[in-house]
């Protein structure tokens, strides 16, 4: 991790060390993170964060894969932690309960990787996908997605 700054970030301050399941501890730290940052800063506030972590988070992605000579090594949970916070961000102002629906969903579409979340995943891989940073967001991104339109349908049910 002390190799390169961009390691801290991608590898979520050490949270895609974890033994188990780095990319639900990636995810856990995001909502934890989250969740302090909101004591301080406002939603607009937030959603800025939001806007400067994605270009952070393809950089970092990029050169730590890189480093770590793997197309998506499982430690990297920039992607997690950002897609997690697009979801947070996009339903405040949510409670608790309704925060861990979306933990819930979120981590069941990125490890189940269904349907469009899967073709993300499948693109990264192939011979004609994206590669780098890009590539490592966008299953998550679909996954954010895919959340948010399952609490949007259940809102509206």
């Amino acid at each position: 991790m002390r190799a390169h700054p961009a390691h801290w970030i991608a590898l979520g301050f050490g949270a895609g060390l974890s033994p188990v399941a780095p990319g639900t501890a990636g995810t856990l730290w995001a909502w934890l993170a989250w969740v302090v940052l909101g004591w301080w800063l406002t939603p607009a506030q937030l959603g800025w964060l939001l806007a400067a972590s994605l270009p952070l988070a393809v950089w970092s992605s990029t050169v730590t894969a890189r480093h770590l000579r793997s197309a998506d090594p499982s430690a990297i949970v920039i992607d997690e932690i950002v897609s997690f916070w697009l979801v947070l961000w996009l339903l405040l102002p949510a409670g608790l309960w309704a925060q861990f629906v979306a933990f819930a969903l979120f981590r069941l579409f990125d490890a189940a990787k269904p349907g469009p979340v899967g073709w993300a995943d499948r693109l990264l891989h192939s011979a004609r996908g994206w590669k780098g940073g890009f590539g490592i967001l966008l299953d998550d991104l679909v996954a954010a997605f895919c959340t948010l339109v399952v609490i949007a349908l259940w809102r509206a049910w």
